[in-house]
């Protein structure tokens, strides 16, 4: 019995600094990531991490030909838009099967191919930089992981490596990236600890990592008032004198 109650407190100050020591190690280096992150992404410029918007076709203000064809459409639908694709007119045509492009002439179907995909890319964007590379991919990747179904994406040989995606499906154009946005995003990545899909702040990790902050405040506290002693406020509170009995 005597042994038990000379039994030490499991949970005692130095246990405590040994878990606040390695737990504010493992979270001061992610407080350097953010630090140098948060720096990184102030210095580059916003305009090359925004890229390049789609611009309008140069011909959406002139008038459509007259010879257009009506679709031919075997049953119900739930969507008939006219556009135009670069100068061509199309209909974009949805309904339970998908989405398909007819040609507003002829009524054929028009099938986006590399070379379609190339001539949107450039009409969009005004690229002229010689292509590099041509791949069709079913499913986004990191860099258009905004954007659905299968696409295009084509890489031109320009200052910035840039690359533009474009709709294997509708043969709109999606989005274009370059090195400046691919810099971004890493560091965007590191910023808001989302190594998957690199878009939520509400993901389990930066939770876990912010009640780790909250813990390793209070256990700081707390073991800011276990160091000091009665004696290092005696300019404060004066000298401690015994109560007479």
């Amino acid at each position: 019995m005597e042994s038990l109650a000379r039994r030490k407190p499991f949970f005692t100050p130095l246990l405590f600094r040994k878990i606040h020591k390695w737990v504010g190690l493992i979270l001061g280096l992610q407080f350097v990531l953010w630090t140098i992150s948060g720096a990184v992404m102030a210095l580059l410029d916003m305009e090359k991490v925004g890229g390049h918007a789609a611009a309008p076709s140069a011909a959406s203000s002139s008038a459509w030909p007259a010879t257009l064809a009506p679709p031919p459409l075997p049953g119900p639908v739930d969507g008939l838009l006219l556009r135009r694709v670069v100068n061509r007119p199309v209909y974009e045509v949805t309904d339970r099967s998908g989405v398909r492009l007819l040609d507003a002439q002829t009524g054929q179907q028009v099938t986006v191919d590399r070379t379609l995909a190339e001539q949107v890319a450039r009409s969009a964007y005004h690229v002229s930089a010689p292509l590099k590379q041509v791949t069709r991919l079913e499913k986004a990747n990191l860099e258009a992981r905004d954007h659905a179904g299968p696409m295009w994406r084509l890489d031109f040989a320009d200052a910035d490596n840039s690359s533009s995606y474009v709709s294997a499906v509708t043969a709109r154009p999606l989005v274009t990236r370059s090195d400046t946005w691919r810099t971004w995003d890493f560091v965007w990545m590191l910023h808001n600890m989302d190594y998957v899909n690199r878009k939520s702040f509400n993901h389990p990790l930066i939770i876990f990592v912010a009640f780790g902050t909250l813990w390793l405040s209070l256990t700081g506290f707390y073991l800011l008032f276990k160091s000091f002693r009665r004696r290092e406020f005696r300019w404060v509170l004066g000298p401690w004198r015994p109560e007479a009995r």
